[in-house]
């Protein structure tokens, strides 16, 4: 059944991000840039495609289950992670990581992670939409697969949504 597809998809995606995020968290900890580098890169290239069919596709058809106030808040959570992603790969390029350093990108990664497992459980929500609805997540997932923009390309060539940057601790 197409939902039971689109459940599988949903939650294998969210999966690679959990535990790309824990790596990632773990690397900081270890101060290891070149591990912290590819699991930035890795990461992007996970939730770029990811965060644009949720926006252009997912989310609107939402709507009609959720009203226009929680997907208002599902885009500013989108807003937010942007914001936290910029501000990881700073942290990252920076010549040495202190301490306050580590200790800002664990906080950061920390309030990403309640937003990957709570977007997991839309999928259930997705499985009262019409049947021809979850074909076009699908349809726009594929597209978005194709065009393979990473998060921060996707944000600053094609969303038109601001990002918020984090505040700092």
């Amino acid at each position: 059944m197409l939902v039971e597809q689109f459940t599988q998809i949903f939650r294998d995606e969210h999966r690679q991000v959990r535990d790309t995020l824990l790596d990632l968290l773990e690397a900081f900890l270890a101060r290891d840039r070149r591990r912290i580098t590819a699991l930035l890169n890795q990461t992007a290239a996970l939730t770029g495609p990811h965060f644009r069919y949720e926006e252009e596709s997912m989310y609107p058809a939402l709507t009609v289950i959720f009203g226009d106030e929680y997907i208002a808040k599902l885009f500013s959570d989108h807003d937010r992670a942007i914001g936290v992603a910029k501000r990881l790969v700073e942290l990252a390029g920076q010549e040495t990581l202190t301490n306050q350093d580590v200790t800002e990108a664990v906080r950061l990664i920390r309030l990403l992670l309640p937003h990957v497992s709570d977007c997991d459980g839309l999928s259930i929500m997705v499985e009262r939409l019409p049947e021809a609805q979850v074909q076009q997540i699908l349809n726009t997932r594929d597209f978005t697969g194709q065009a393979g923009l990473n998060l921060l390309a996707w944000a600053d060539q094609v969303r038109s949504r601001p990002a918020i940057m984090p505040n700092r601790a």
